[in-house]
């Protein structure tokens, strides 16, 4: 029976070449992979698997795939388990076959990689399963690592996530800080509707009923209710009546995820699946 996959939609290999090049140059150094140069001959071939060690989602794959060819285009890299499954402890993700040296090489950017990605989606596909059955969404923030936002947000649509904005530019969200210096919610939203076009979205972080009040008379579009506890979150379910989509943030575990999502808020956004995600045991073998 085929099990029916995130949809992923990664991303393009235009984007993901330059961070693989970048991490395999500084792993490389000044004088390259000394170890395997010296110790292995120029044309010993050789076979590899990646495998799973521990139970979980997989992503980055691709990630890796992009090394191994930076490295040796002449290493065949074929995926057996594709991005977005979730495997079992020993599950063969992918097999190599080519120059010795080469696998050698890669093999530590392509781990680090697979490795990392994958814990961010075995940790998204977690709260995924936890709010199973309501219309709540789990969606990631902008605190991802430095340089890596666009492989750890294809991380979380492979564990069944979706994605909240990719940076600044993306969307309008006013939180507290810029409530403080823009004087309050009435005008902040005045200076960007004076200044903004229709495919803008507007989104108000708030952290009290009467806040909440505020923003729907303003009629934004998402309002973000900021660390409210589950009986409150019902309480602005029920003043908002469908006018605005609200989104719940602050506090959001495992253990507390499944409260949250059934008040019937539409999105719980998470920054801990990716600043806090530990990294899945992904191995190469020889």
């Amino acid at each position: 029976m085929s099990i029916a996959l995130p949809f992923t939609y990664p991303p393009h290999a235009l984007l993901i070449e330059p961070i693989v090049r970048r991490a395999l140059e500084e792993d490389l150094g000044r004088a390259g992979d000394i170890t395997s140069e010296l110790t292995i001959p120029s044309d010993k071939r050789a076979s590899a698997r990646l495998v799973a060690r521990k139970a979980g989602t997989i992503a980055g794959l691709l990630t890796a795939e992009c090394a191994f060819r930076l490295v040796d285009s002449a290493i065949q890299f074929h995926v057996e388990i594709p991005d977005g499954s979730t495997v079992k402890a020993g599950t063969v993700l992918a097999t190599l076959e080519g120059p010795a040296r080469g696998i050698l090489t890669g093999e530590r950017v392509a781990l680090n990689f697979t490795g990392h990605l994958s814990g961010i989606a075995t940790a998204t596909q977690a709260l995924v399963e936890a709010v199973n059955g309501t219309k709540a969404r789990i969606v990631c923030t902008r605190k991802t690592t430095p340089g890596l936002r666009v492989l750890e947000k294809y991380a979380v649509r492979c564990g069944g996530g979706f994605n909240h904005r990719f940076g600044l530019d993306d969307a309008v969200l006013i939180k507290d800080n810029h409530l403080i210096a823009a004087g309050g919610i009435k005008p902040a939203i005045e200076r960007v509707r004076a200044a903004t076009g229709h495919m803008i979205k507007i989104e108000v972080e708030v952290d009290s009923l009467a806040q909440l009040e505020d923003a729907l008379a303003l009629g934004v579009d998402t309002i973000l209710l900021d660390n409210m506890p589950p009986e409150i979150l019902k309480q602005a379910i029920s003043l908002t009546k469908g006018r605005a989509v609200l989104e719940a943030s602050g506090n959001v575990t495992l253990a507390t995820v499944r409260a949250i999502a059934e008040t019937g808020v539409d999105y719980i956004s998470s920054g801990a699946i990716t600043h806090s995600a530990p990294s899945l045991d992904v191995a190469l073998d020889f």
